[in-house]
């Protein structure tokens, strides 16, 4: 067993606490932190949990628990000091994205995590599903050999689908194209290299900021990938993941995961289209631990064994990812000039 504290209850913790923790048997919760003391009630009143396992602060929970493991569920402002306390501590952190506001806050804290000898990941959740994981094994093999083309696209309308947070900066590229960013790295296991990117903010929209972009995405190996996304687009609803189009050489793979909008769900989805050919559909496996469970259940199994998966979202790892939300900012802020990641990620 792992034993681990949780940092954070409010509405997003709370649903950790509620909906993801208890789904992974590894995992021994030996304290509950947060400075609201509504929010400890909470945990304490609808998920029964002790009162003596609630703490007002960090280093009181340190100072009366055992645990190894911080779960930092905090809104993405308190991740670097949070993260940087729970590591001097000597904890093994996960933290949920985006890791932190800043290029050098996230590059302080791998290092830290590094010099303590502890285990630091980001919680990247979409790398958890069927669909994901089976395009990655895809691509690996080069089933239609060399990659040319991916096509994104994310539709949502956020008033009228309960979007709450519109006076949030960069609405989009900083809290929903982390996902799809992430995700792009993790399926080609491949490194951008330079982006253009353009946002705007359509003629009554209720956000304050942009929810709307576009941007061209060139990777290391050529693969130029096309993503376009919206909280502002009528169309039909896509998965959060998005629907992918990934086109190679000698056919391609379409795919989408996370298919679920107001009590309404479908399957993770894998197409298979050989050149010339009819797609045919992928019958894809169960993942044991799905989305948030996936990152929760693989920390305490890399604390437990020692040994990293392949996919694993280490803090170093997320970096890469961070530096894309960053970098397609700063095209977005230059009118969509073509701007190198090297330049965000140093």
């Amino acid at each position: 067993m792992v034993k681990a504290i949780q940092i954070g209850l409010g509405h997003w913790g709370f649903s950790w606490s509620k909906e993801v923790i208890p789904k992974v048997p590894t995992i021994e919760m030996v304290g509950y932190v947060d400075t609201s003391l509504d929010a400890t009630a909470r945990v304490q009143t609808e998920l029964g949990i002790d009162p003596k396992l609630c703490f007002a602060s960090l280093d009181e929970a340190a100072k009366h628990t055992d645990a190894v493991l911080a779960i930092c569920t905090l809104r993405t402002e308190a991740h670097y000091p949070v993260v940087k306390r729970c590591l001097e501590l000597g904890y093994n952190v996960i933290v949920e994205k985006p890791f932190t506001t800043t290029i050098a806050q996230g590059k302080e804290l791998v290092a830290l995590a590094k010099a303590q000898g502890k285990v630091l990941m980001v919680s990247q959740n979409y790398r958890h599903q069927p669909a994901p994981i089976t395009a990655a094994e895809l691509i690996a093999k080069t089933t239609f050999g060399a990659m040319n083309m991916v096509s994104i696209d994310f539709r949502r309308h956020g008033p009228s689908q309960g979007y709450r947070y519109w006076d949030m900066p960069d609405p989009l590229l900083a809290d929903m194209s982390i996902h799809h960013f992430d995700l792009m790295r993790y399926v080609l296991n491949d490194e951008p290299v330079r982006l253009s990117c353009r946002t705007w903010n359509p003629p009554g929209s209720p956000f304050h900021f942009h929810p709307s972009g576009a941007a061209l995405i060139e990777f290391s190996k050529g693969t130029m990938v096309s993503y376009r996304a919206s909280w502002m687009n009528s169309g039909p609803v896509t998965p959060w993941a998005g629907e992918w189009v990934m086109d190679a050489a000698e056919g391609q793979i379409h795919w989408t995961s996370r298919d679920h909008f107001r009590e309404k769900s479908g399957p993770d989805i894998v197409t298979l289209q050989k050149l010339d050919e009819k797609p045919t559909p992928l019958k894809l496996d169960a993942v044991k631990f799905p989305d948030r469970t996936g990152t929760l259940n693989a920390i305490a199994s890399v604390i437990e064994t020692g040994k990293v998966p392949v996919g694993f979202s280490s803090g170093e790892d997320n970096l890469g990812s961070l530096a894309l939300v960053q970098t397609s900012i700063l095209s977005a802020s230059r009118g969509g000039d073509w701007t190198e990641i090297s330049e965000v990620l140093g």
